[in-house]
């Protein structure tokens, strides 16, 4: 048999490293399609000479098309046969990806449940990212419900890693370099910086952007994001595709621009839920919170702790749980997560 059919959950190993296949190489054209399809506009991504002005020596890629192009390499290994990703933890990027870097991945399986169905069951991942020379860039743990092949196969002893709630702010990594002193505020698109931040402050993003089938389709594509949820219609008894959860992020993300102009690098993933499914044709709104503010060493640098929620449609103001601990039907995404923000 030459083709593959994709892992399945009986075909996991606890401790295995999966090498993952087709590095890719990163160019600005990457970044255009990004910013068409949220679109992104962060200063620090789109302006060389904003960059230059922080200390980089020129835009570094977006820290989410990092994530995407190491997620997507990790799918034909991982969740290809999954039926959802369920969270994220332990996530920090700990070098800036420039335009003509070459990224590969690898993950190590660190976590096997099967469910109490014998349908399916939980994998655990540690995948790490890394450009031409080897450097790690980007890592991240990772968890996905994945289909058996037979019900009757033997599941491996189950084992659920002890994860961090928390990336502790000192393991924070700033670029070299960056440096906030010289801050334009007005070329950012707004005036607030870290002091005006208060923990448990709410912030509603506003806007809303409507999910477009072929949009959708285009990102998962570009990602080379292969889980078959995302394609074919067959996979779902609602005859539905699933959006990809990264796609959900990066909307999300960008519509935190208007009230988080200025949190401008994403260098830590302290967790993250897709709370429950997105389809084409929802509009997704955001709101964040401001968990917690932490120093940098880095000149004018500060970061912030940051819970962005994505809903859909008709959702009431900063909708997350019911009295039941249970997400509103309405919730896409909770992903807590720091930001470097001007001090």
């Amino acid at each position: 048999m030459k083709t593959n059919p994709g892992r399945f959950f009986e075909d996991y190993r606890l401790g295995e490293v999966i090498a993952h296949a087709v590095p890719r190489t990163l160019s600005g054209g990457e970044r255009a399609l990004y910013h068409a399809l949220y679109p992104a506009r962060h200063a620090l991504y789109s302006s060389d000479e904003f960059a230059r002005s922080c200390g980089l020596p020129a835009a570094p890629m977006d820290d989410l098309i990092a994530f995407h192009t190491v997620f997507g390499k990790t799918v034909p290994d991982i969740s290809l046969n999954a039926i959802a990703n369920l969270g994220y933890a332990e996530g920090r990027w700990l070098a800036p990806v420039w335009p003509g870097d070459t990224l590969r991945s690898e993950s190590e399986v660190i976590g096997l449940k099967e469910n109490s169905n014998g349908a399916s069951g939980v994998v655990w991942v540690r995948t790490r990212g890394l450009n031409q020379s080897g450097t790690v860039v980007l890592e991240y743990v990772r968890w996905v419900m994945v289909r058996k092949r037979d019900r009757a196969a033997a599941a491996p002893f189950p084992h659920v890693p002890d994860l961090a709630k928390v990336v502790d702010p000192a393991s924070l990594i700033v670029p070299e370099g960056l440096d906030f002193r010289r801050y334009d505020s007005t070329l950012a698109g707004e005036a607030h910086r870290f002091g005006d931040y208060q923990v448990g402050e709410k912030i509603d993003h506003v806007d809303g952007v409507t999910v477009e089938e072929a949009e959708h389709m285009l990102a998962t594509r570009l990602w080379q994001n292969t889980a078959k949820v995302h394609f074919d219609r067959t996979q779902r008894e609602d005859g539905k595709r699933l959006i990809y959860g990264g796609h959900v992020i990066s909307l999300a993300r960008t519509l935190s621009f208007n009230g988080l102009a200025n949190a401008q690098m994403i260098v830590a993933l302290n967790g993250g839920s897709h709370a429950n499914p997105c389809f084409a044709g929802d509009t997704v709104r955001a709101w964040s919170e401001v968990l917690d503010k932490a120093e940098t060493g880095a000149p004018g640098v500060g970061a912030l702790r940051l819970r962005l929620v994505a809903v859909k449609d008709g959702a009431g103001a900063f909708a997350l749980k019911g009295e039941d601990g249970k997400y509103d039907p309405s919730v896409l995404l909770d992903l807590d997560y720091w930001a470097l923000v001007p001090v």
